[in-house]
């Protein structure tokens, strides 16, 4: 135990870090976020980062970059082994800096204070790539065959994905298992398993009512305000004074027993919120199981973006011709996606005559982890006792990883392992992202007690 714990230990200092800086440095952002990705080339430049730090560490592993014609690359490991194979998945694509870094950061250059690595990527999901390797390296090369796969659409949804697992099914094969390394959990002290994910719609909508700006002194009250329509076709989605989700497609089946009794236990050990709230916000939910539930297994709107508002200084007395919002919607992990999807835009209406435009990003499902085989089970407590002394913790996250209930499908008798670095204050789409290195380190142990 102490060889293999000391080995990653070494590794994440001596090999890891420094190749992980490197990639931090680079702007490779993901194509929802970046349109011309392909002409800029970060996303190929951090595929080949990774490539040749792959290579360097063990020649004999299969390192491909594969690329179909007008999709973002994926790197392909193959550990040459025989049988059913694990397979292994991260994502090299990242999120835009999203807001201004403390002082002393920044999103594309690596800091480290202590047990943090700061930079955009670091947690999310840069560090998979290594932890894997490295993973599979301490275990001696795996047990049997192992299976690599590291996209660069994730943050994106995934479109890119499965024509991947399509193009690449015969080299794949049918997984006995797979290793998600893309979540997180409630805190730094174990090893934390995800149980269920949100699914998610992104959509944005413009709602036009002039051509050009009009003094507001002249159109103010014959001029219908795009902002006020803006809001009324929200009101059909969202109730304003509670925040609860008015479409039953969007509403769920409820949580189910199991889960309910993962989140009591969570609750009493985590009464507290973990968000940086200003003094006196009052949360939503009446209690932390509330709360959680509400986490995991309810949907939620925001608006994470709008268009054709000035900032004040520069706002005048014009009546603006269009407004566009970017909508944000977190769906239960029961929820047909695309059912929801056609709700939504059946409910973006208006009776005013507004030109309204709607773009939607491909619906993502949500995913409820099906219950893990013993054998694995058993592993991954032993891999937490050994890293933390304590056994894991499971809960549902409200993020969404599209790849997970794709890949369910596909292959509905695969067992799924969801786990990863993502913990209190990490920030993964928010300014601050930081990599917990111990929980790095610790996650690397896992990798390597699954494929021994």
């Amino acid at each position: 135990m102490t060889d293999v714990i000391g080995l990653i230990d070494t590794a994440w200092e001596e090999k890891i870090l420094p190749a992980l800086s490197e990639y931090t440095r680079i702007q490779c952002l993901s194509p929802a976020f970046d349109s011309e990705w392909a002409e800029h080339g970060a996303i190929l430049s951090a595929a080949t980062l990774l490539q040749e730090w792959v290579k360097g560490q063990d020649p004999s592993l299969l390192t491909e970059i594969v690329q179909l014609p007008g999709r973002t690359p994926v790197l392909f490991i193959d550990n040459g082994g025989s049988g059913d194979p694990i397979l292994l998945y991260g994502h090299m694509d990242k999120q835009p800096p999203m807001g201004e870094w403390r002082t002393g950061l920044s999103p594309f250059e690596p800091v480290r204070e202590g047990d943090k690595f700061y930079g955009r990527g670091t947690a999310d999901d840069g560090y998979s790539t290594f932890a894997a390797v490295t993973g599979l390296l301490a275990a001696g090369g795996g047990r049997g065959r192992v299976v690599i796969l590291i996209e660069a659409s994730e943050e994106s949804g995934s479109p890119d994905l499965a024509a991947y697992v399509e193009h690449l099914g015969e080299r794949i094969g049918q997984p006995s298992l797979v290793i998600c390394l893309d979540s997180g959990g409630m805190s730094y002290d174990r090893l934390w398993l995800t149980s269920s994910l949100r699914g998610n719609l992104v959509v944005n909508v413009r709602v036009d009512v002039l051509t050009e700006g009009v003094h507001s002194g002249s159109a103010g009250g014959v001029v219908p305000s795009s902002f006020r329509l803006l809001r009324r076709i929200m009101s059909r989605i969202e109730d304003e004074a509670t925040g609860e989700i008015l479409l039953p497609e969007l509403r769920g089946g409820g949580v189910p027993d199991t889960e309910r009794a993962n989140i009591v236990a969570v609750a009493q050990e985590f009464p507290d919120g973990a968000f940086p709230a200003v003094d006196g916000l009052q949360l939503l939910g009446a209690t932390q199981v509330d709360r959680f539930i509400a986490k995991a297994w309810s949907p939620a709107l925001e608006v994470t973006g709008m268009d054709g508002i000035p900032a004040t200084r520069n706002g005048g007395n014009v009546l603006r011709p269009f407004t566009k919002a970017k909508f944000s919607l977190r769906l239960p992990p029961d929820v047909d996606a695309q059912v929801a999807a056609d709700a939504v835009i059946a409910a973006i209406t208006t009776d005013e005559g507004a030109h309204v435009t709607i773009d939607m990003e491909p619906p993502a499902n949500g995913w409820i982890s099906p219950p893990l085989p013993a054998a694995v089970a058993e592993t991954l407590a032993r891999a937490s006792q050994m890293s933390f002394g304590r056994d894991p913790g499971y809960f549902g996250e409200g993020g969404t990883i599209p790849f997970l209930a794709d890949l369910q499908r596909s292959f509905p008798t695969t067992p799924i392992v969801a786990t990863g670095v993502l913990g209190p204050h990490s920030n993964a789409h928010g300014p601050n992202e930081f990599l917990h290195i111990p929980m790095a380190k610790a996650v690397t142990n896992a990798v390597a007690e699954l494929l021994k």
